[in-house]
């Protein structure tokens, strides 16, 4: 591009442009001028990536390789359980600092299985479980089946710890009825572009699974895992957020998965799953909406939490922050893309705002 254009592109003055290159090697872009180059540079062809990667000196970055797979699953359960709940748990629980818009408080608790499990409860309305469970499978499928065969025992096991925690009658304490898994992934015996595949099945792990089988979700034939890993795998609800020689990650239909190859530049656990437990909750709150009206009801809720909290909601997830880096605002984008909660928030905005009106 020439530099008149290439200024149009990103949105910023010639003089801005003008000025990094003859400021030369060493000139320093001011924050925003640099998250708006991570950005053009995260959604660039994967040509433009491999030029600019090659004029750094870091084409030959590559994911590690080893002989097993470790990963860490990550699911989440959320379960809309009203205001008045949520103010009753939040009183026992350590309030959160991440995020003061969407106000959270959260406690650890006891799973019979995941190595740690965290109940975070939102001043709206929704609690989300947090399950951490590391896995050592021999394969994909394995972890696959693992997941959805998982279900059957997690989602009543989180309806009884609420009971247990609100102290009411069961048939009072509503159902978990969503899960969206994190896979965190390590280390793995592919190179090249079974690697890349590899996490794409991690997003999409239905695609190795017999979900209708007799005796429950049962795996498929092995080939089809090993055809998939040697002659690819894509999908168009798949999404990638990673950055070349940084990392690798796609958002899928069933969650996110995500690799880091650059400690320093990569995105870090506490990041991803701070941007999922937002989705989740804001998920679980419009569900609510959308079952009000389902059965018949006007949707309502407090007016704190109104269709102005879902537009300042909605504003903040798909408004690209000046401190945000390129895999910020990509991971944001991917996760809300096949999650659907855009689409669902300006529903559930438009059915408060009618029924106010």
């Amino acid at each position: 591009m020439s530099l008149r254009d290439f200024a149009a592109y990103l949105g910023v003055s010639d003089r801005t442009v003008s000025n990094w290159e003859g400021g030369g090697a060493s000139y320093q872009p001011r924050a925003e001028s640099q998250a708006v180059l991570d950005t053009a540079l995260g959604r660039a062809s994967d040509d433009a990536k491999a030029r600019f990667a090659a004029a750094l000196g870091t084409n030959g970055a590559a994911p590690p390789v080893a002989g097993r797979i470790d990963v860490d699953s990550h699911k989440f359960l959320p379960v809309f359980i009203g205001v008045e709940r949520a103010r009753r748990l939040r009183a026992h629980m350590t309030p959160s600092v991440d995020d003061q818009w969407l106000q959270s408080s959260s406690a650890r608790v006891d799973h019979p299985e995941a190595q740690d499990c965290v109940l975070h409860v939102f001043a709206c309305g929704a609690a989300v479980f947090h399950l951490v469970q590391p896995h050592e499978p021999a394969v994909l499928t394995d972890l696959a089946v693992w997941r959805y065969r998982s279900y059957a025992s997690d989602l009543p096991w989180a309806r009884g710890k609420l009971r247990d925690l609100l102290d009411e009658d069961h048939a009072r304490v509503p159902n978990p009825e969503y899960v969206l898994s994190l896979y965190w992934l390590t280390s793995g015996p592919w190179a090249g572009d079974a690697y890349d595949t590899a996490l794409r099945l991690l997003s999409t792990p239905s695609v190795l699974v017999d979900r209708s089988a007799p005796g429950g979700p049962a795996p498929l034939d092995g080939t089809v895992e090993e055809s998939l890993l040697a002659t690819g795998f894509d999908h168009p609800d798949i999404v990638s957020f990673g950055v070349r020689g940084v990392s690798t990650g796609y958002a899928g239909w069933s969650g996110v998965a995500y690799a880091s190859h650059s400690r320093e530049r990569s995105l870090t656990t506490d990041e991803l799953v701070i941007c999922e437990l937002t989705v989740q909750a804001l998920w679980c709150f419009t569900r609510q909406i959308q079952q009000m009206i389902e059965d018949g009801q006007d949707p309502s809720m407090p007016e704190q939490y109104g269709w102005r909290f879902l537009r300042a909601a909605y504003s903040r997830l798909t408004t690209a922050r000046a401190q945000e880096t390129a895999q910020h605002v990509l991971m944001r984008e991917a996760i809300m893309k096949t999650s659907g909660l855009a689409e669902r928030l300006r529903a559930a905005q438009d059915a408060l705002r009618e029924n106010v009106g």
